[in-house]
This record gives structure tokens, sequence and C-alpha cells, in this order.
């Protein structure tokens, strides 16, 4: 889910900096331009800006290593605007990103939610409270996700599609972000609580796979993709808590091998 960094310093940089930059990468796109004019846009949060990955331009913790700008560097668009910024929320997406789209654009991939419904204090508090304070704070996190996320959700892909009427709008789910195996280092987390944050991720999957399609949008489900490079697997390609800033997003092996393989299921 996009989760802010974990370190509530951290999490000032990345929301306060980052959500509010308005800086825009403009990535060089190689002169051949793909012969289908492929006019791309990348929105969204933390787990489209590329946190995790590094290294970052802007304050906005974008990342040359994300999938977005792997994907232009491997079909060579004829523009890509690179937008997302760490930390984004759906009305950071409505009030900030939209402008870099217009009737042109022809293809925009997103993430966007997992901030909306609150998952850094998931992480936080189960992180470092006890199993009572994880499970209530997954439960919160879930209620927002059916409730008030939907209507969310929907006015952001609306918005997207009134502004960029001509595009394929791609919407990228989050992964799990733990292997469940019993034992995962002296100072993990519990199994359970393990368990019950992946639960939260599936739910907060679901939903967004149902706005998506009801956009007219094509979801991509990145769970499987991820299986077996959670938190905690022999070859994790999601950061654990010691990264702080990165903690709980992909590192560069999860854009590439996670992300931007599933986005290319649908690309070609």
């Amino acid at each position: 889910m996009l989760l802010r960094p974990l370190a509530r310093a951290a999490l000032a940089l990345a929301v306060t900096a980052g959500a509010t930059g308005v800086g825009v990468v403009a990535a060089t796109v190689p002169a051949h331009a793909a012969p289908a004019a492929v006019h791309y846009v990348a929105l969204g949060d933390s787990f489209s800006s590329g946190v995790g990955a590094g290294p970052y331009e802007t304050t906005c913790l974008r990342s040359d290593r994300s999938y977005a700008p792997l994907w232009a560097a491997a079909n060579s668009p004829a523009s890509f605007r690179f937008v997302a910024c760490g930390g984004a929320v759906t009305d950071d997406v409505l009030d900030r990103q939209l402008s870099a789209l217009d009737a042109g654009t022809t293809m925009v991939t997103i993430t966007i939610g997992g901030n909306d419904a609150g998952f850094v204090d998931v992480v936080l508090n189960c992180r470092l409270g006890g199993e009572s304070a994880c499970a209530s704070a997954v439960d919160r996190a879930e209620r927002f996700a059916t409730t008030e996320l939907p209507g969310r959700l929907d006015a952001t892909y609306a918005a997207i599609r009134q502004r960029a009427p001509n595009a394929q709008l791609i919407v990228l789910g989050y992964p799990r972000l733990f292997d469940e195996v019993r034992y995962c280092g002296l100072f993990s987390m519990s199994l359970t609580k393990r368990s019950i944050i992946n639960d939260a991720a599936d739910l907060l999957a679901d939903v967004t796979a149902a706005r998506a399609s009801a956009a007219g949008a094509t979801f991509v489900d990145t769970r499987s993709q991820f299986a077996g490079h959670g938190v905690c697997a022999g070859s994790p390609w999601i950061n654990d808590f010691s990264a702080l800033i990165a903690a709980y997003h992909p590192n560069a092996a999860g854009y590439r091998d996670g992300y931007l393989a599933a986005l290319n299921t649908v690309t070609g």
C-alpha cells in the first residue's frame, strides 16, 4: 500500500515535502519514438514514484528505477511524464498531478489509495505496538477501505478519464508485504501481525480492482508477481523496517521484476 516511511521524521519528509512537491521529472526519451506514438503519464504515490529503489530526484522521491521510467526506457514512448509523488493521497492526484494529462495522453498508470486508508498507521502500530494495537489499526484501515475509499477511487479515476479521454488507464495494485514464514528474525513482527497486514493488503487489492473495473480501467494485480519475495523471504523484493524511509516499499528488484514485469503483461 503506498505505505509512507515509518519513522515520524521520515514520514514528514516523504509526505509533507513529497506529496506537496510540484516538480515534474520529464524523462529523457530516445529519439526513435514507438510506432504507436504512445504518450505516457505516470501518476500516483510512492509505490509509483519509486520509494525504496533510490536514488531520488526532487522532493517527491522519484527514482529512475521505478517501474514507470523503466517501462519508458524499454519502450521509447513518444513522450513520458513522471509525476507520481511519495506520500500522495487521492486528493494530491486530483490537485497536483492531473495537469500532466491532456487529450493527447494515450497511457496512464497509477497506484493510489494506501495512504488514504491509513496503512502507514497500520505498519507503525504493528511494528512498534502489541498485537491488540496492530489489530485495531488494521480494523480501522479495513473499514475505511470498504466504506470511504471506493468513492475516492471512483472520483480519481473519473477525473483521469475526463482529462485524458483517449488514454488506456492502468491501475496497479499493491503487493502483500510479507512472506508468512514462522520465524523472521529476532526483531521482526510476529506471524500473527504479518498475517493480518497481508489480509488487509488483500482487501485493499480487491477494493481497488473492483473500482478500476467499474471505471473501465485495466487492473494489474501484483500479488502473484511478488509471491515468495516479501519481507522475510530468502530473496526479498520489499525492504524491511531497517531501511527507514524505504521501509515496506519495493526495492530495485521489486520495481523491476515485480511491478515492471506485471505492467508488461498488459502492455505487451
